[in-house]
């Protein structure tokens, strides 16, 4: 029993992202930080943070490519099992003014305190399951949000991909199982949306031939 309120304890002594992000502006280099250096402090937690900030990236009405293109390594990074994202290291090496940092951190936090009062660790035992597919299903979010020939089309996966970033970071199961249903939603309707384009396209060009 001694073990069994110990692993509970542990669990439940967690740190929220919040506080995380506060002990992260706190070590901050005073002058300039690197993405190497923000991989390396966030260790287990890099994959969710990165997924965020790229998924709140893509929901820009335009330039959602770049974004989209490095949430699909960071998703086959993911499937591979590596426990945190790879980059160049002419991108984790360039020096970013760590004003930028704590200017971002200063309005993160405080939304990241109000979204904790709801997003909170919860159905473990979902969470453990579904985490394995985080990877899989931010893959297909990503193959939605760059190939669906549609404009604006992109807010809705990228959207998606920061829920799920969310509740991976928060170990949130049941809003993780919500995100996945979501997800799979999306996919099934731009899948479609995709297959009848192509079919018009064959029949167009049949037409013509």
């Amino acid at each position: 029993m001694p073990g069994a309120n110990s692993a509970g304890s542990s669990r439940h002594e967690r740190a929220p992202s919040s506080r995380v992000r506060k002990d992260l502006l706190h070590q901050a280099p005073p002058e300039c930080f690197t993405l190497g250096w923000l991989m390396s402090t966030l260790h287990q937690r890099s994959f969710g943070i990165v997924i965020l900030l790229l998924g709140v990236l893509a929901t820009a009405p335009i330039g959602s490519t770049i974004p989209g293109l490095m949430l699909a390594a960071v998703a086959l990074q993911m499937i591979a099992g590596r426990h945190e994202p790879v980059f160049p290291q002419f991108i984790t090496t360039r020096s970013l003014p760590t004003r930028y940092l704590i200017q971002v951190g200063g309005h993160a936090i405080p939304i990241m305190q109000y979204l904790e009062k709801a997003v909170h660790p919860r159905w473990p035992n979902a969470f453990e399951a579904a985490k394995h597919f985080v990877g899989v299903m931010v893959l297909l979010l990503t193959a939605v949000l760059l190939l669906t020939p549609v404009p604006l089309s992109n807010i809705a996966p990228a959207t998606v991909i920061a829920l799920i970033s969310v509740a991976y970071l928060e170990e949130d199961g049941l809003l993780l199982c919500f995100a996945f249903v979501a997800a799979v939603v999306l996919i099934s309707v731009a899948s479609a949306a995709v297959w009848g384009t192509i079919i018009g396209v064959a029949a167009f060009i049949s037409r013509i031939l």
